[in-house]
């Protein structure tokens, strides 16, 4: 159960993530989350989206470079030491957590080194795993 993420290359300038939240709005498209990097000159906006194909069609059609990309959505155990006890898991196998951002509420993104192994890990560990489809419908 893999979820798809979009990274959109942006100039590091003011109005640039306004810009592109601007378009997905215009476009009827939800953000569920969001994360934003930056270096001196050039920054990645990563989006969970409702609709993931729309949202990129629409910033392409804008000039904006998308990058897809499927990452795991996980559902936390709301409890002191919920995430550590799922990045436990993935650890120990070796898989490497290239980074971690949250949604709504408690679901958070978890981009891996090898998203099938680390699904494969978290099944049947007490945390419910997350669906595209589901994020479409919240």
């Amino acid at each position: 159960m893999k979820v798809r993420q979009l990274s959109v290359f942006i100039e590091n300038k003011a109005g640039r993530v306004s810009e592109v939240t601007g378009i997905l709005g215009d476009a009827g498209i939800n953000v569920r989350g969001f994360s934003v990097s930056d270096t001196a000159e050039f920054g990645i906006l990563r989006l969970v989206v409702d609709r993931p194909e729309d949202a990129s069609s629409a910033l392409r059609a804008a000039g904006f470079t998308v990058k897809e990309s499927d990452v795991i959505c996980v559902d936390l155990p709301d409890h002191p030491g919920g995430l550590a006890s799922v990045l436990r898991v993935v650890a120990d196998a070796g898989v490497n957590v290239e980074y971690v951002y949250s949604l709504i509420a408690t679901y958070v993104v978890l981009n891996v080194g090898d998203a099938d192994l680390a699904l494969r890990l978290l099944e049947g560990q007490p945390v419910r795993l997350v669906s595209q489809d589901e994020i479409s419908s919240i």
